[in-house]
């Protein structure tokens, strides 16, 4: 659902988060200080959060904003979802982050049903 050329920063990071907490299994195996094990976690948690906005600010949004774009161009007009679609345009700069994963569904189900619509009517041309 996600493209990933947008998704290709977070697998990084979260790659890196994944060393980081392989570096505290190890530090928990060599009974390293508890105060550096708790320094580590609180570095991964912060990491673990950045990746998170991250998902949701940046790559939820530009999905959404592509998938408006796409069923823009694929219901100009005559496909029944006109008004929901400008409606959710309308929305998407003051959406918060809780409502970005809700509306990327939205539009997915909205999208299917503008390729069945389209994929109807040229049939019916033909």
């Amino acid at each position: 659902m996600l493209p990933k050329d947008l998704t290709a920063d977070i697998r990084n990071r979260l790659k890196s988060i994944e060393g980081q907490v392989n570096g505290i299994v190890k530090m928990l195996d060599e009974e390293r200080d508890p105060e550096d094990i708790l320094l580590q976690f609180k570095a991964t948690l912060k990491g673990l959060e950045k990746a998170q906005f991250l998902l949701l600010d940046e790559v939820y949004r530009k999905a959404l904003a592509i998938k408006i774009v796409n069923l823009i161009d694929a219901c100009p007009g005559n496909c029944g979802y006109e008004g929901r679609i400008e409606f959710i345009k309308d929305q998407f700069p003051d959406l918060g982050l809780d409502e970005l994963s809700a509306k990327l569904r939205e539009l997915k189900e909205i999208e299917e049903r503008v390729t069945r619509h389209n994929n109807q009517n040229n049939s019916q041309e033909k």
